[in-house]
């Protein structure tokens, strides 16, 4: 009987045909290098979210920015250089147990705000007042932080309120207009979203 002959296939790594991109973090970053990626064509690396700690983007590794994740998301590919855009920022959820303490009110408050330049972002604050206090003290505080952040937020573009919320700047503007509601140990921007579209 005649032995039947199998073709035999050749085996392509896919991966020896991509090629890796750099990173790049926008602008307010210099355009620092925040990593590598790999694809086999740069359309595949669009819309893809990076994550990084703010310490490691910064080089300075304080308390805060060493319990802070930014993430940002791939916008455009040139070359083999990848852009990105911010779309929002992270405190971890251990650094947050450690703000709650017996006897203290803790206010959470999610806020949808619009910036300078027409960008929607949800920002989720969290603030820790220094005694327990009665629940009218506690529904006007978190009034009060509403209204500041939209406010705060309405005046700067995506750019700035970036800044402003991943180095404390903007909580502590906050933290100013409404420590006179009621005695506060800590107000924080524990989350930010950039509200996103896509086509």
């Amino acid at each position: 009987m005649a032995e039947v002959q199998q073709k035999k296939t050749k085996v392509v790594d896919t991966f020896k045909l991509k090629t890796w991109y750099a990173v790049q973090a926008p602008d307010f970053f210099d355009k620092k290098e925040i990593g590598s990626v790999v694809a086999l064509e740069p359309e595949m690396l669009k819309n893809r979210v990076i994550s990084i700690g703010l310490g490691e983007l910064t080089g300075s590794f304080s308390q805060s920015n060493a319990f802070t994740s930014v993430k940002f998301r791939i916008s455009d590919v040139q070359g083999k250089t990848a852009s990105t855009k911010f779309i929002g920022h992270e405190l971890a959820p251990g650094y947050i147990k450690t703000l709650l303490r017996r006897r203290r009110s803790i206010i959470y408050s999610v806020d949808d705000v619009t910036t300078k330049d027409g960008q929607q972002v949800r920002i989720k604050s969290v603030a820790v007042t220094a005694f327990r206090t009665s629940e009218k003290v506690r529904h006007g505080l978190r009034a009060g932080v509403s209204a500041n952040i939209k406010a705060a937020a309405s005046e700067l573009d995506l750019s700035t309120l970036s800044q402003e919320l991943l180095f404390g700047r903007f909580a502590a503007k906050v933290f100013s207009k409404v420590k006179n509601i009621t005695p506060l140990r800590r107000l924080e921007i524990r989350k930010s979203e950039l509200t996103e579209t896509f086509q």
